[in-house]
This record gives structure tokens, sequence and C-alpha cells, in this order.
């Protein structure tokens, strides 16, 4: 026999922009983590029916249940679809949301092709007779707020700063202790789909607090290159989540009211990597070449007022003094100003509204002082940086062969149309100019 080839296996090459004391921080926290011994996820393990909201599902197979936002006798509870795809074997829960905010849209396009017979049909990833573990799938968490076209609750309070919830407080407080009782307390990990909020676009990024190591981890499994490192607002579904060692990442794509297609199939391409890590479903999860870990960004604010003339888009690699957009008065015709790129960086957010004011932000700026070549190294000819994921085709928009059927016989009449015609054109034409209607009837 010949000699085996060795198989050289590529890294990941990581980017650190963070400071040192954070990466001392996240370092500790990865090296204390320890890999649980999970018995139950052992495929030798028991694995039965599980129950949400009631309702049971049975391994190896798929169940939509209807679970109301608010538990009430009187008025709409709110009831919104959650897919569960029990696997055939032991394995995770895993909780995918999408439209916590109402009008990002995002998160319910995903959700939505992820439960498409092109990712749950027989010999398809998600299919649950081939997968182990569990996913829960839910498009659209804030209801009234899809439906409004709004990023909040009818009360005005946004559900991302109301976590874990009170059931005997606001309205938004009570919706977020029921998701939180039925979907996220007993789940292994959460992804949480978002866009930017109106008026801006974000190019798709994860936030992490890399310092909690199961989050961190999760991260990495996602399999993109922009991670952001983020201590989660107070009242996020991200710290709560952290606070009870859930691990949980916010993936930001697009915009609010409008969908990105790219930024869509990242979100997907993300989610699938996160189940082929778990080894829930069958395949290696894809790598980005490497990942930008960074904290700490600056908001590029207007200066004066006025119309906002976008030279660059979010994603875009931006060298110090390059034009980000200039600022025009039509009252004062002639008179521009420019706001430039403050030092070598990454455009992870940018305006799309023209109209402007004074200390309206611009655009979301990542200063990059060390590793800007990798940045560079992938980009497009328009200088937007090419995420890992975003070239994959979109598997639920391939074209099926249709079966044809040969229906034999013969137009009746002669054509398609001609028995209809022949009845029309028997039928009297009205007289224009009738006695009726020249006595001025």
């Amino acid at each position: 026999m010949g000699d085996k080839k060795k198989v050289k296996k590529t890294k990941i090459r990581v980017a650190h922009e963070l400071p040192k004391r954070r990466r001392i921080a996240i370092q500790e926290a990865l090296d204390a983590h320890q890999t649980e011994d999970r018995p139950e996820w052992d495929r030798s393990a028991e694995w039965g029916n599980i129950r949400l909201y009631r309702k049971i599902i049975k391994p190896g197979t798929i169940r939509t249940i209807s679970m109301p936002l608010l538990e009430v006798d009187l008025g709409d509870p709110w009831p919104i679809p959650v897919t569960i795809i029990h696997g055939e074997r032991p394995g995770p829960t895993i909780t995918v949301l999408g439209g916590i905010h109402g009008d990002e849209l995002t998160g319910p396009s995903a959700c939505t092709h992820l439960l498409s017979n092109a990712f749950t049909d027989i010999g398809k990833p998600l299919n649950p007779k081939q997968m182990a573990g569990t996913v829960r799938i839910v498009p659209v968490v804030n209801l009234p707020g899809y439906r409004s076209k709004s990023r909040y609750f009818p009360d005005g309070r946004d559900l991302n700063r109301n976590f874990p919830g009170n059931f005997k407080s606001t309205t938004t407080r009570r919706v977020a202790a029921q998701v939180w009782k039925y979907l996220l307390s007993d789940t292994d990990a959460i992804i949480d789909l978002h866009s930017a909020a109106k008026g801006r676009s974000n190019m798709p990024q994860l936030r992490a607090d890399l310092a909690h190591a199961g989050s961190n981890i999760l991260a990495k499994a996602f399999g993109i290159e922009i991670i952001l490192d983020s201590k989660p607002p107070s009242g996020s579904l991200r710290k709560a989540a952290v606070e009870n060692d859930i691990p949980s990442i916010t993936y930001e794509g697009g915009g609010a009211n409008l969908l990105d297609n790219e930024s869509v199939k990242v979100a997907i391409h993300g989610v699938m990597n996160v189940l082929r890590s778990l080894r829930m479903i069958p395949g290696k999860p894809h790598r980005p070449r490497f990942r930008m870990l960074a904290s700490g960004s600056l908001w590029l604010r207007a200066s004066e007022g006025g119309l906002l003339d976008m030279f660059v888009t979010s994603g875009s690699v931006m060298r110090e003094g390059e034009v980000i957009a200039t600022i025009s008065d039509p009252a004062t015709p002639g008179l521009t100003v420019d706001i430039v790129a403050p030092e070598d960086g990454l455009l992870v957010g940018a305006a799309t509204n023209p109209f402007t004011a004074s200390g309206m932000p611009v655009a979301h700026f990542l200063p990059i002082s060390k590793h800007m070549k990798l940045l560079e190294e992938q980009i497009d000819n328009n200088g937007n940086f090419i995420v890992c994921g975003s070239e994959e085709d979109a598997v639920w928009r391939e074209e099926k062969d249709v079966d044809e059927v040969n229906v034999e016989g013969e137009w009746s009449g002669g054509g398609v149309d001609t028995e209809w015609m022949i009845g029309r054109s028997n039928q009297q034409k009205p007289n224009p100019f009738s006695d009726d209607e020249e006595a001025g009837a």
C-alpha cells in the first residue's frame, strides 16, 4: 500500500479587534467552560414525545401549534404559529426566532424558507425522520407589530427590552413572560434574527457576549466573519438568556420594512451551520476564511441638516478620509458638507433615509486598526465586503421539473374562445343615436 497523504486542516484566522482586558476575560470564560456530558443527547438514550403549550409532538414529525401571546378570555390573544421539528433521534433543542420587532422582515422571511419543502421534504436536511434533536421555529413573535408594520407592541413598548417579562405587568411584559415560559426557558440555544431599525440598513453581522462561553461557541458555529462582542442591553432577550446560562446570539441583516435577499441567505446559512455543528443534521458546517472579533464602534453623525447623498452602503470597506456621504440643502444650493471615514474601517450600518438633521446618525462605523488587509481581500467590485453565505444559491427558489399531461380533443367552434366570441357578436349593438338619446331621455 502506498503512503497515505496527510490532509492539512485549514485554520480559521481570528482577527482580534478587542482590548487586551476583554480578550483576557473571554479567554478565561472559555478556559473555565467545560463541554457538558449530556447523556440525554446520546443516540442510545431514550427519546420520546415532547410537549409545547399543552400539545404533544412525536419523534420524527413536524407540528405547527398556535400559541397565544396573551392568556385572555376577552380581546385578541394574538396567537402565533410555532413550528416544532422533532427529530427521530436524541439531541439538543434550538429555538430560532424572527419578528421580535414587527417591522423587521429578515427573520420572518428566513424562518418561512426554513420551513418550506426545500428544507423539510424527504431527503432534505430538516426532515425530522433524518434529524437529531429538536428545532423550534417562530417566524413572527411580535404579531400585532407585524400586522401594523411597527417595531413596537400596541402599548408602545419594545419587546426586546422587557425580558424575562412579568405576567402581572404591562402588555409587553406579559407577552415577554409568555414567550420566555414556553419558548425560551427550556431551550439549549437561541438564534434571534433581526434587521436594522427604520431609516438604516445593517450588513450581515452577529452580536454576542463573547465572555459567555456558550454564546461565544454558538456565534462561531454560525459561520460568518463579523462578530461584535456586545454585552446585551437591559431587558433584552439575550441578557435574560445569558443570565440563565442559555447560549444566545443576535443576527442583524438588512433594514426595517424591506427584504434584503443577501441578508436572508446569510441568516439561513448561519442557522444551518449551527445545526450541522451540533450534529443535528448531516454535513460539515461551512467556515469563513477568518473571523473578525470586535468591540467598540462609532456612530458618525450629521453635522448639518438637509438631504443626505450616500456614496456607499452598509458593508463597505473604507479607508481613512474616503467620503461616506454628502449633505446639501435645497434652501442653500451650492453648499455641501462631506462626511468622511475618520480612520480605516468597515461600515456595519448605513442610513437609508435621505432626510437628515444635525446630530442624526449617518453610519455605524467599525474602526479596523490591524486587519484591513483581510477585509480588502474579500470585497466585490463596489468595495463591499462579501459575507460568507451571501453568494450561495437560494435553494427555496430552485425550479422543479413539472409533469406534463396531454389532454386530447378539439376546440369547440374551431378555437379556444370561438364559442364565446360568436355569442358576443350575435348580440344587437346599441345605436348611439337612438330616438331616446336624441330626445334627451
